[in-house]
């Protein structure tokens, strides 16, 4: 291949791209820009996936600037082509084109030139492609579109959360739901909604470093996004690729400290282009006014440049306001510029809050509650639906009167559409927790070692002895070796063996803070009872993980106990057990409380029992009761947790590495008032408004039936396993609703997309996959459809082919040309073209005369009754009759044209009627509430100029098509 700077290429693989134009050649590599889709591609000079664009005299051309010419001659200069002919608006003569000048939307691949070329499809084929067409459109038109397919049980609140935020340009939200109600699950949710649409292309996660596996893993798992982890070594590595590293990935994922310590990444991350910022555990990022943290400059220093932020957050308002208002500044800092005049704000929705309780219980609004509600909404507004409220009017008007008061209030209320926040007291479906304390008599090796090690112990800081402290069996191994088997002697391995095969029909999650400590449970547990454990830690891969994972949730023949490290653990849900064992406690309310959301989480639908073994006389006894007794942890979840531990963390601290109980009982007092205290704090506070919000009531349900409609779709299934044996993948059932899939020497390409190398276990069944961790859940959205099906439009699959009519009521060798169109518009995928415009088929089927039977004669039903052609008599069968071939085609065009005009209407009023509706709507709430940015205001009146442009061009391209000949036997 030989290529110039200027010339006009098009893609073989992706035909949508539109025209390229080569903007950069190296000894290696080629660059070519597709303006019509505003995408690059770098290629191998050597074999790159292109075609060269070069016409011929007598073909017509179209101009960047709209005008045609008609060729007469072509003239080639270094390469580069320069078109000579006919104006064809105009005239006039001897024009000159360089091909640099040529329309970016200029179409190619005819299926009819390959259909008289003898290129014939199996009729099968033929088929797919009409029905991946179809289902593409169905699903790019769906409203619930990126939140189908990720491996997740459908919780309404989660997906109202999605659905609301992940629709809009640039999102820029709080996401503050208590533990264990699916932050993480909502902001993947709202991602993947952000990306299948466009408005999303490259993404940065920061996390604390001890979470970057967890979203790994939850962003690939459930959503099919592939982050990679940044730290010093990957980009040392990237910088051969690319002088900043940060431009080597699209979806990048790192810890909150990496950036904070090197200044030189951190400038790097803000030089890269970012669409969206998503910050987790937002409530570690200390903020004053004077004297914001390093964090938190980084974190602002971000989010200021990207459009797009999600700030998650476990830690309510209530428990440090400043800290909140310092969360919602990043988010806005010309909205939320001053600490004074928030909390000003916010109190002026306080007792509004406390009407919408009176309103939802149906009692009667007080005189000051009615005040508040119409200084809020205004008079106009409000005094009618007070009216209906207090007359004699029947049921179903009062209830329809109050929703409309409370919806009002939620539009506008303060930070209502900044912040999301559920509560356990406002979502129900939880566990109730039953804890076991366990006091155990402590071995006399554990005792001499700790001994030693508290007289050698001296130049470790407080807070390493503590934490030394609470782990005997490592102290043991220090003086004995790494051989020896404290196993064999601890008491709490002894009870751990009687619980288990005491409890033997059930599983059992066994939590240790060390991954050393779970492998040598397991030993204990294989070598002295047989029982079948697996391990799950943090030097395992991903794979391994899952696999382990599996086995655990496998009913029969699978492991009946999972012991993990405190890491190992991390965002992974067993909610198919309901017994915890604590072999040791972490060392802050936090781990604690993640430790239990492992079970504890919606969805659980048994009582849950945690068993806390601990050894009398040490530091765990200690911190157990404080957990306990101070902090209620086990029992209940503790937000106020953290602050309680950071009131009281020196004591506690300096109790546990002496191993003292002097002061232990004025500490559990204190921690117990000052949680009963916060508790208050939190209720009294506990903004119901917001959480109504949040919840999204029954619209989160209707949300939630529309999604689990679509589950179980026999349409999906069928069109998926012929997909999957079209391309040449090898399908084995494997029963309990699972299908192995395997790539073949004889696929279509080298390589499928979203399938790995040594293949994957699939199931099209929500339940299955989510309690196997090792099975992928197949929905319209995942990459194996959606790769698949771009694979068969890229690759031509299907655009032709030739069948038989075994019907005697027509003479023999009677034709039919069944003609398949789409209509569609070259647009960047961010402008949203596809959720109004998506490629449209469009059938038109024609007898021999060219009379349009498209109404009369269904695919479906039709395509029954017709049989398949070898390629050697379909060949013929088409030379036979190629003028009349050419001319049913040339009759199917104006068929299919007189219905552009009608899709391009249709696609306009919808796309006018949502937007201008969401438009109308957020200009009004502008008004009330300043939550509203401008820039999202402006952001939609651009859509809905760039969007009517972009539909008024919509094209009419011929896709496929069947020759169809009657015969009769």
């Amino acid at each position: 291949m030989t290529f110039a700077l200027g010339q006009r290429w098009i893609s073989d693989t992706e035909s949508d791209l539109g025209l390229g134009t080569v903007v950069a050649i190296d000894a290696r590599t080629v660059t070519l820009m597709f303006a019509a889709s505003e995408e690059n591609r770098v290629y191998a000079r050597h074999d790159a996936p292109v075609t060269r664009v070069a016409f011929n005299v007598g073909d017509t051309i179209d101009s960047q600037e709209g005008w045609s010419l008609k060729v007469d001659k072509v003239i080639e200069d270094q390469g580069v082509l320069t078109y000579q002919g006919t104006r064809q608006d105009t005239q006039e003569q001897g024009i000159a084109l360089r091909e640099i000048f040529l329309s970016h939307q200029i179409r190619f691949n005819k299926p009819q030139d390959k259909l008289f070329a003898g290129q014939i499809d199996r009729m099968d084929n033929f088929v797919l492609r009409y029905r991946a067409l179809n289902n593409q459109y169905q699903q790019q038109k769906s409203p619930m579109r990126g939140l189908c397919g990720m491996r997740a049980g459908l919780i309404p609140h989660q997906l109202y959360i999605a659905h609301e935020v992940g629709r809009r340009h640039a999102p820029r939200v709080l996401l503050a739901d208590e533990v264990g109600l699916g932050k993480t699950i909502e902001a993947g949710m709202i991602i993947h909604q952000q990306v299948l649409s466009g408005r999303a292309e490259r993404i940065l996660i920061v996390v604390p470093e001890t979470l970057q596996h967890q979203w790994l893993v939850e962003m690939l798992r459930r959503f099919n996004l592939h982050f990679s982890i940044f730290d010093e070594e990957r980009c040392v590595e990237a910088f051969a690729e690319a002088d900043n590293p940060f431009d080597t990935q699209q979806f990048v994922l790192c810890s909150l400290d990496f950036l904070r310590k090197s200044r030189r990444r951190l400038e790097q991350a803000l030089e890269a282009d970012w669409d969206l910022l998503v910050v987790d555990e937002a409530h570690h990022l200390e903020w004053s006014q004077d004297n914001p943290s390093r964090e938190y400059q980084v974190v602002e220093a971000l989010a200021e440049q990207t459009p797009g932020v999600l700030l998650l957050t476990a830690t309510p308002e209530q428990l440090g306001r400043e800290s909140h208002f310092a969360r919602l500044r990043l988010l806005d800092s010309d909205r939320f510029y001053d600490y004074e005049a928030f909390v000003e704000e916010e109190e002026k929705y306080a007792p509004v809050a406390n009407a919408v309780t009176n309103l939802l219980s149906g009692q009667p609004l007080a005189n000051d509650e009615k005040n508040d509600i119409t200084d809020l909404l205004g008079e106009q507004d409000v005094e009618p639906l007070f009216n209906v409220l207090e007359s004699n009017a029947c049921e179903e008007e009062k209830v329809s009167a109050r929703q409309e008061l409370i919806t009002n209030l939620m539009d506008r209320h303060g930070t209502g559409r900044v912040l999301f926040r559920n509560t356990r007291a406002g979502v129900k479906g939880f566990p109730v927790r039953h804890v076991h304390l366990l006091p155990m008599d402590i071995p006399a090796q554990y005792e001499t070692s700790m001994r030693v090690a508290g007289m050698i112990g001296g130049k470790l800081s407080s807070e390493a002895r503590a934490i030394k402290m609470l782990y005997p069996e490592e102290i043991f191994q220090e003086f004995e070796g790494e051989e020896s088997s404290w196993w064999q002697f601890d008491s709490r391995v002894n009870w751990l063996l009687d619980k288990i095969k005491e409890k033997r029909s059930d599983k059992i999650l066994v939590i240790a803070s060390r991954a050393s400590t779970a492998l040598q449970l397991e030993q204990a547990l294989r070598e002295r009872e047989g029982i079948r454990a697996t391990v799950f830690h943090e030097g395992m891969s991903i794979l391994e993980r899952d696999k382990a994972a599996a086995y655990f949730a496998q009913e029969e023949g699978g492991a009946q106990v999972l012991i993990c490290s405190e890491i190992g653990s991390e965002g992974r849900n067993f909610q198919f057990a309901n017994q915890l064992v604590m072999f040791d406690l972490p060392f802050n309310p936090d781990l604690l409380e993640q430790r239990i959301g492992r079970l504890d989480r919606i969805g659980q639908t048994q009582d849950i029992d945690i068993h806390v073994p601990y050894l009398k006389g040490t530091a765990q006894e200690i911190l157990a009761r404080w957990f306990h007794e101070g902090l209620n942890a086990f029992e209940e979840t503790c937000p106020a947790g953290r602050i309680i531990y950071d009131r009281c963390a020196e004591r506690l601290i300096e109790l546990l590495a002496s191993v003292s109980t002097d002061g232990l009982d004025e500490i559990v007092q204190e921690s117990q008032e000052l949680n009963q205290v916060l508790k208050a704090q939190m209720e009294q506070g506990r903004d119901r408004l917001l959480e109504m919000h949040s919840n999204g009531g029954e619209k989160a349900q209707r949300i939630a039936e529309q999604i689990a409609a679509t589950d179980g779709d026999t349409n999906l299934v069928t069109f998926a396993i012929s997909l999957f044996d079209t391309v040449g993948l090898n399908q084995d059932d494997r029963g309990d609703n699972a299908i192995i899939l395997h790539p073949t020497e004889h696929m279509m390409v080298s390589s499928y997309p979203g399938l790995n190398p040594e293949g994957a276990t699939v199931t099209f069944d929500r339940e299955t996959a989510l309690a196997r961790e090792d099975v992928q859940l197949i929905t319209w959205e995942h990459p194996m459809i959606q790769g698949g099906i771009d694979l068969l439009m890229s690759e031509g699959v299907g655009t032709s082919a030739v069948s038989l009519l075994k019907n005697k009521a027509l003479p023999v060798g009677t034709i039919l040309m069944e003609l398949v169109y789409v209509v569609d518009v070259q647009a960047p995928k961010r402008s949203g073209i596809t959720r109004f415009l998506p490629p449209t088929p469009v059938r038109v089927m024609l007898d021999g005369k060219g009379n349009d039977l498209s109404a009369q004669v269904e695919f479906e039903g039709f395509n029954r009754q017709l049989s398949p052609v070898n390629r050697h008599l379909a060949s013929k069968l088409v030379t036979s009759v190629q003028t009349q071939v050419h001319d049913l085609i040339e009759a199917g065009m104006p068929i299919a044209e007189a219905q552009i005009a009608n899709i391009r209407a249709q696609a306009q009023h919808e796309m006018e009627q949502q937007l201008n509706g969401e438009l109308e709507r957020m200009l009004a709430l502008k008004a009330v509430n300043p939550n509203i940015r401008d820039e999202e205001i402006a952001a939609l009146q651009e859509q809905i100029t760039e969007l009517t442009d972009f539909i008024g061009r919509a094209q009419c391209q011929l896709d496929s098509l069947r020759l169809i000949v009657v015969a009769h036997n």
